[in-house]
């Protein structure tokens, strides 16, 4: 599902405080940069609230946000609908033992953490980041939760690259998005 379509005036004031920077980190890549969308103070108010508003009353018990602009907008997000906030960190980031997931980019491999303990059989998790590309993270994200019994009720993310066709990996798991950044 997709707040895009939605005719909630505050969707253009998220779209329009997102920059767009081309060819960043490399060539070919039109980065979605959600910087300045924080340094508007009406506009990042407006996102976290459409995600209050969808979230609040689900029994969502854990928000497990992405490294790293996951951490950004998880934590106000689970404050406001009553849930504790976990960080998915990337490799020897967290102290104490932790349970790992390796997954594949299309630059290479990469890894999530999770602390171990943090997240229990039987709870109802929302997976939280900035952005779905090519869905990659936001599946490691998933199987985490899941093996240690955690139900995954929905992923949430600011932006959609829909033409990378992330959303088709999570297998069936509802995705919440703002916004959809189409190449023309």
């Amino acid at each position: 599902m997709s707040a895009c379509t939605d005719e909630d005036p505050r969707l253009h004031g998220i779209r329009t405080k997102i920059r767009v920077v081309p060819n960043f980190p490399k060539s070919g890549i039109m980065f979605q940069d959600i910087t300045t969308l924080l340094l508007d103070p009406k506009a990042f108010k407006d996102t976290i609230d459409l995600f209050v508003e969808r979230y609040k009353g689900k029994n969502i018990s854990v928000v497990a946000g992405i490294e790293a602009r996951g951490f950004i907008f998880g934590p106000p997000i689970a404050l406001a609908i009553g849930a504790k906030f976990v960080p998915l960190r990337k490799p020897k980031k967290l102290p104490g033992k932790v349970i790992s997931q390796e997954y594949i980019l299309e630059y290479g491999r990469d890894c999530l953490e999770m602390h171990v303990g943090a997240v229990e059989s039987g709870e109802r998790a929302l997976v939280v980041d900035d952005l779905i590309a090519t869905g990659g993270t936001l599946c490691a994200a998933m199987d985490l939760l899941e093996r240690v019994g955690a139900e995954v009720v929905e992923c949430a993310c600011v932006i959609e690259l829909p033409e990378l066709k992330g959303r088709e990996r999570l297998n069936g798991k509802p995705l919440y998005v703002l916004v959809e950044y189409l190449d023309d």
